[in-house]
């Protein structure tokens, strides 16, 4: 009965503890939405952005190096069995990652009106998240219109021809590497928000 030994236990037993820390440490005795928002935000965010750092700083270097090792296995390994799996977990990650996200700025707003609408006007106290928020929906529309799309020709899951193909590694990479990009500043507008700029 060891939980660790699959990763729906580990998920579960992790959860179960989150909650027996919760009642032995919680103070309020009220329930916290905006914190059990930011929790699962933070969660599906973490599986976003980790898939997207490993795309970047693992997967694309490697698949580079099996390319060039002549003789050795090729990426075949890789785009075959990895990269589809990472992927579905990257692109829904980041939906819900969105999704969450808009659900904790309703809850973290206290005045009259929509706290999704007040961070995304930049209304005041909402500048930072504000500008998160943008970059977050940027990297979705990345995610799903540029990165997806032209992964599924990489990947031989759409019908493409060879420059298509060509074209799409470009396409998808650049966007990966633009998401790369606006992640930092994104993640400085989440953590920003609570405890303020760095200086």
């Amino acid at each position: 009965m060891n939980p660790l030994k699959s990763i729906k236990g580990t998920i579960i037993a992790g959860i179960v503890l989150a909650i027996i820390i919760t009642l032995a440490l919680g103070r309020a005795g009220t329930v916290n939405p905006w914190e059990f928002w930011v929790l699962v935000h933070v969660l599906v965010g973490i599986t976003w952005i980790g898939l997207l750092y490993y795309f970047n700083f693992v997967q694309v270097p490697a698949v580079g190096a099996a390319l060039g090792d002549e003789g050795g296995p090729g990426p075949a390994g890789i785009n075959k069995y990895v990269a589809p799996r990472a992927l579905l977990w990257f692109r829904w990650a980041a939906v819900a990652t969105w999704i969450t996200g808009a659900l904790a700025l309703e809850a973290m707003h206290t005045a009259p009106g929509s706290g999704f609408v007040a961070a995304f006007t930049f209304s005041a106290g909402y500048e930072l998240i504000g500008m998160g928020a943008w970059l977050g929906t940027i990297m979705l529309f990345n995610v799903w219109v540029l990165i997806w799309p032209n992964q599924q020709k990489i990947l031989g899951m759409k019908e493409a021809s060879a420059e298509a193909i060509a074209k799409a590694k470009f396409v998808a990479l650049m966007a990966s590497r633009t998401n790369t990009m606006l992640s930092i500043p994104m993640i400085l507008g989440m953590t920003a928000q609570g405890h303020g700029l760095p200086f």
